[in-house]
Parts: structure tokens; C-alpha cells; sequence
């Protein structure tokens, strides 16, 4: 049976709505629309509506500055406060160690739960900016937090992991050789069994919270907010770099970069999955593969 064009203008609309960024559908055809322009430049997208309410444009920045005020923004001045105390003492940058996953407990198998409590935080903190969004009246699938496309997310996340992850290691190493950062170990757990998963667990807590709040929650609410594409992108990958000054000046670099590229990907294609899986391997392979490295080779710090 053949359609009315009513259906086709309603198909048409529902996929504008699941795929955004991901072509013009015209009589049939879809037009790719990812020009050079598109990605440096974008234009704000139509979805979310922007709020004109005074009352709720005021809600909306309050609900920013509570939830930053108690996850990643405390952090970034907790980081701040380290990295002037490093830069303070007598010892160069690079002679300086910090260590991310640490002993919390003498007794193993309290270190064990304690790190799990990180972890649960974590997801605590990624649950909270996913949760307002959807208690908003927002669907989590709007921002890509869903499993329809699951296979295709992780390849890509896997793609973007290389991508990040291979030259992010290069700048730490020149930044540490330059003398403008720490010496980072991802790592200082003892070697006991339950390590690797637990660290695993870590990289895992550590991309949700980071992409959900950050690209996910933050971007879609400065949407709502009126804010341009770009003037929103850089404002989260400062505040992504901010969290991570306590490694010194190479940290905060590599991880404005990894914002510029992670928030722009989000905000062409509206998929937030590939994000998290290319953060949690990128951890995976730095918090397990330094334990297991370390003391054996070399050209790690």
C-alpha cells in the first residue's frame, strides 16, 4: 500500500528527531550534510528547544552550578589548589609523583571495597546529570545514551580510543621531559587479585561520569541555555581539562584537546556510547597496563 505523503512527512520527522546530523531526507535520498564547514562552525541544532522562560533560564544555571559545585567543577579547583602547591615546592615538575588509583586502607580487602566506593560515586555522579536531563523531560536516547546501535558504538569507540589515546601518551612523555608536568602513576595498588578488575571498574566509573556529565548533560543544557556550538565546546573541555591540572600543565592540555574532539563528535552525531567506551579503554589500558609495566620497562617515568 502506498503511503500518504502525511506519513512520509511523519517518518521523515521521526528520523530528524533519532538521527540528528545524519542527512536531509528528500524524496528518498539522503544527502550528507558533514561538510568541513559543518564540523568547525556548526549551527545549533533545533532539538532541545531553546528555554525563554527568565524563570527557567535561571533554574537551569542554578542546577549547573549545584551539580558542578558537588562532581567534576570541585574537582578542577581541589586540582587547581594541587598543582599551585606542586609548583610552589622546591622540586621540579617532573621529579614529582601523583599517583590516581591509590591504597585507601592498609587491610586488602578494605582497599578493595574502598576503591569500589570510588567507582560507585562515579556512577553516582554520571547517574545525576543523566537522571535531571530525563526528569526534564528529556529521553536519554536524544543524547545517545542507548543500546540500539551497541556494535557500531563500541567499534567507534574503540576507533577514538586509538585516535586519543596513542598521542595523548606521546604529549604526557614530551610534557614530562619538558619539566611541565608530574611524574602520573596511573596506579599504585598492590598486587593482589582483585587489581585488574578493580581498575577496570575505575576506567569504566571514570568515562561514565566524565562523558555523561560533561559532553551529555553539560552541552545539552547550555543548548537549552541559548549557547553557540563552539562557545559550549569550549567551555567543556576547559572544564574537562580543569579536573585533571593536579598532573601539571601537559594534563590539562591533552585533556582540552580530548574535549574539543569528544564534544564535537557529540554534538554531529548526537551518540554518547562511543564516547564512554573509547574513554574506559583509553583507562583500561593506562590503569592496567602501568601495573602491570611497571618496574619492568624503561621509557615509562
Amino acid at each position: 500500500m502506498r503511503a500518504s505523503r502525511g506519513s512520509n512527512r511523519n517518518l521523515s520527522l521521526h528520523y530528524a528527531a533519532r538521527h540528528p546530523g545524519g542527512g536531509n531526507t528528500t524524496t528518498g535520498t539522503v544527502r550528507p550534510v558533514s561538510t568541513l564547514r559543518a564540523w568547525l562552525s556548526p549551527t545549533r541544532p533545533g532539538d532541545p528547544e531553546e528555554f525563554t522562560d527568565p524563570a527557567e533560564r535561571k533554574a537551569i544555571g542554578i542546577e549547573l552550578l549545584v551539580v558542578f559545585a558537588v562532581t567534576l567543577g570541585m574537582s578542577g579547583l581541589q586540582s587547581l589548589i594541587s598543582l599551585l602547591d606542586a609548583l610552589l615546592q622546591t622540586t621540579p615538575l617532573a621529579q614529582q609523583q601523583v599517583a590516581i588509583n591509590q591504597p585507601q586502607a592498609g587491610l586488602g580487602l578494605l582497599d578493595m571495597l574502598a576503591q569500589l566506593v570510588n567507582v560507585l560515586r562515579l556512577v553516582a555522579w554520571g547517574a545525576l546529570g543523566a537522571f535531571l536531563l530525563w526528569r526534564g523531560g528529556m529521553a536519554l536516547w536524544r543524547i545517545g545514551l542507548d543500546r540500539t546501535r551497541l556494535g557500531g558504538d563500541v567499534l567507534r569507540g574503540a576507533g577514538l580510543a586509538a585516535l586519543i589515546g596513542v598521542p595523548g601518551l606521546g604529549l604526557y612523555l614530551l610534557a614530562h621531559a619538558l619539566g611541565l608536568s608530574l611524574t602520573v602513576q596511573p596506579s599504585t595498588l598492590t598486587d593482589a587479585w582483585w587489581r585488574a578488575p578493580v581498575l577496570a571498574l575505575a576506567a569504566f566509573g571514570n568515562a561514565f561520569a566524565e562523558e555523561v556529565l560533561v559532553v551529555g548533560y553539560v552541552l545539552t543544557r547550555l543548548r537549552q541555555l541559548g549557547w553557540s556550538e563552539n562557545r559550549s565546546l569550549w567551555l567543556a573541555a576547559v572544564l574537562r581539562g580543569s579536573y585533571h591540572l593536579y598532573q601539571g600543565f601537559g594534563g590539562f592540555v591533552g585533556n582540552v584537546v580530548m574535549g574539543l574532539v569528544y564534544g564535537r563528535i557529540w554534538q554531529r552525531t548526537n551518540r554518547l556510547v562511543p564516547l564512554i567506551v573509547g574513554h574506559a579503554l583509553i583507562d583500561v589500558v593506562a590503569f592496567v597496563g602501568y601495573a602491570a609495566l611497571r618496574g619492568h620497562v624503561g621509557w615509562l617515568p
